[in-house]
């Protein structure tokens, strides 16, 4: 415990841990301060996130970047499956694929431009293992192809449509679950070799905590943004009428953003210790992980818990979004070496999408 207490005290960003339990307070007091409880959920997702990311780091440092990664994405993206089941038992299908849409192009645009921006100003050229950042987009352009097809053949067989997506929806979310399933097989077993970090790293003295300690502030941390994330949820649509945002930009760019601050810390963190093959890990790898298995999931789940079953019917804009940024990613991560000006590259690209969703919502799920 005392590391963690250290922790807390020399660095400022984790004294908002305090907004926590003040989050806590006012939305029982105050239930009806949507907005206010909105901008809480944020400030408090900050240091929980930096939290995280410092255990999933001493976590790394002991397992290799490669399943440190895995570990980060995994945990970072339940607060999106969190968010995502909140908005599938209200019935908000637009906010729910939004979501999906936008925690997918966040992943690879946003945080793997700052990642290689951040690492770059301080490294000035950065190497990683590309077989593992190949791979990463590879699963990623499968899983874009997926979400394509029943966007696209919507409007071919409209006699039998909403039945036709249904059937294809299912099947192709067992695929998906089924092609993540051997992604790990592949990666973390038979091939593990194939992704090594391309540069070794020791034992970080100020951040590796002992593993007991580390896994039991991974587990509440996890407790504590399963709680703020259903705040938050509940505070999105009352917040955005006040900001003025349509449903889909609240889901594609705030949520995605929100629900990937853990990721997000830990990813420029790795970035500015020259650990790029966990950045780029985290980065890709969650957003496969979201194409792959939470996307699939969540259909699934909708045929118990959402009003009615949930399909893989993205509006255009968002597949269209979401295939340039896995052909981005598979781009700039083909050579295995990296500078700040690909990170502004990349960044840019996600910057066209924000601001062109933001002036041009979709208006249909």
């Amino acid at each position: 415990m005392k590391p963690l207490l250290l922790e807390i005290r020399r660095n400022p960003m984790l004294w908002l841990l305090a907004v926590v339990p003040v989050l806590f307070v006012v939305h029982r007091s105050m239930p009806d301060a949507h907005t206010l409880h909105f901008v809480l959920s944020i400030l408090a997702i900050v240091p929980l996130a930096a939290l995280l990311s410092l255990a999933t780091e001493s976590v790394a440092d002991k397992t290799g970047d490669t399943i440190g990664g895995l570990l980060n994405a995994t945990l970072g993206n339940l607060t999106e499956l969190l968010i995502a089941l909140a908005a599938l038992r209200a019935g908000q299908y637009l906010l729910v694929k939004a979501s999906i849409a936008g925690a997918i192009v966040t992943n690879t645009l946003f945080m793997l431009g700052a990642s290689l921006l951040l690492g770059g100003l301080k490294h000035h050229v950065q190497e990683y293992n590309r077989d593992g950042a190949r791979l990463q987009a590879g699963l990623l352009f499968l899983a874009t192809i997926a979400l394509l097809v029943p966007s696209i053949l919507v409007e071919v067989d409209r006699p039998a449509k909403t039945e036709f997506i249904q059937a294809l929806s299912l099947g192709l979310s067992i695929v998906l679950i089924a092609m993540y399933g051997l992604g790990l097989v592949f990666s973390l077993g038979t091939h593990r070799k194939l992704f090594s970090s391309a540069t070794e790293h020791g034992a970080h003295g100020e951040t590796s905590w002992p593993m007991s300690l580390a896994f039991i502030t991974l587990a509440s941390v996890t407790v504590l943004v399963a709680f703020v994330s259903d705040i938050f949820v509940a505070s999105i649509e009352h917040a955005a009428k006040v900001f003025g945002m349509g449903a889909a930009f609240v889901g594609f760019i705030v949520v995605a953003l929100v629900g990937g601050a853990a990721e997000l810390v830990s990813a420029l963190s790795a970035a500015r210790k020259n650990r790029l093959d966990l950045s780029v890990g985290i980065a890709l790898g969650s957003a496969s992980q979201i194409a792959l298995f939470v996307a699939p999931v969540l259909v699934l789940l909708s045929y118990v818990i959402g009003p009615a079953p949930m399909n893989l019917q993205f509006w255009p804009g968002a597949v269209a979004m979401m295939l340039i940024a896995a052909l981005t990613a598979a781009f700039v991560t083909n050579g295995g070496r990296s500078t700040w000006f690909i990170g502004i590259f990349v960044i840019v690209v996600y910057l066209i999408f924000a601001m062109t969703l933001y002036l041009l919502p979709p208006t249909a799920a």
